[in-house]
């Protein structure tokens, strides 16, 4: 996690958690511009007993909004976006990777180990600042959060009951007959 996002978090997590909505912030997307921005929250519901509303984006879209104009903390301009986490959530931390133990993540790494970029598998544990990944082959593969990019759930939608139809097969594609004279559309 970058300085920048380290800030806001540590800014906008007391807005979330004190709209006295029940809702705390999962983490933070940064992507800096000189020309425009992208600020995206991830909010979620603390006790897991409801989905995140529109109506609670907008409350927090509100309030950070505001928080955002008095402290003006990037210098450029942005676009705020608050979304809830979705069914392939983000993992920022550890303490949501434990949550989700079990679960398939797909990791992207910020920097290669040991001769890879991406790994996919089950959550087992995270370990201090560690997450550990069980492999489909049996083994483990451990990284620092630091090193992770991005580490999302990989959703089982067939265990969800919204598994989808098999993806039909492409149709072949017609090649149009040619005649010597013919003119491509649109040439004179």
């Amino acid at each position: 996690m970058s300085t920048k996002t380290e800030e806001l978090t540590a800014m906008l997590a007391p807005v979330v958690e004190g709209l006295g909505l029940g809702l705390e912030l999962q983490g933070i997307e940064f992507a800096p511009s000189r020309s425009h921005g992208l600020l995206r929250l991830y909010i979620d519901v603390a006790s897991g007993e409801r989905h995140v509303t529109v109506e609670d984006c907008e409350a927090v879209s509100r309030e950070v909004s505001a928080v955002m104009d008095v402290n003006d903390p990037i210098a450029s301009a942005y676009t705020l976006e608050v979304s809830s986490p979705g069914l392939d959530r983000l993992i920022f931390n550890a303490a949501q990777a434990t949550r989700f133990a079990g679960q398939q993540v797909k990791v992207a790494l910020a920097l290669p180990q040991d001769g890879r970029r991406r790994v996919q598998g089950a959550i087992l544990r995270a370990e201090g600042d560690l997450l550990v990944i069980g492999l489909e082959n049996g083994g483990e593969f451990a990284v620092s959060f630091d090193n992770i990019d991005k580490a999302r759930l990989v959703p089982d939608y067939a265990a969800l009951g919204l598994e989808t139809a098999a993806p039909k097969a492409p149709r072949p594609r017609r090649k149009r007959a040619e005649t010597p004279n013919s003119k491509s559309p649109g040439t004179h």
